[in-house]
């Protein structure tokens, strides 16, 4: 029985500390033009590309992340902002979004 309880405690673990959680400073980028988004003058262009269909990414320096829950990243298309949330891998996860 407690073979089968250290599993899904381990996995937990793993799970817990495999993701990141902090802040972070960067823009919000269109999946088609990326880190090339990672500066003001790229605004319009990012705005154009999530409306013809691309999706919003979190652009940090030259680390690009996919957003998981990008109805909270809407409104700041093309804006440098601060994102408080969790890292996974190459997806954040917003818990909070702020300029």
């Amino acid at each position: 029985m407690k073979k089968y309880l250290i599993l899904p405690v381990m996995l937990f673990f793993i799970t817990a500390f495999a993701a990141d959680n902090g802040k972070w400073t960067g823009y919000i980028s269109d999946s088609h033009c990326g880190v090339a988004g990672n500066k003001a003058e790229h605004a319009s262009c990012a705005k154009k590309c999530v409306g013809e269909g691309y999706k919003p990414v979190f652009v940090v320096d030259d680390k690009v992340y996919a957003i998981t829950n990008p109805d909270k990243a809407a409104d700041f298309i093309g804006d440098k902002v601060t994102i408080e949330g969790n890292i996974t891998g190459d997806s954040i996860s917003i818990e909070k979004i702020s300029k």
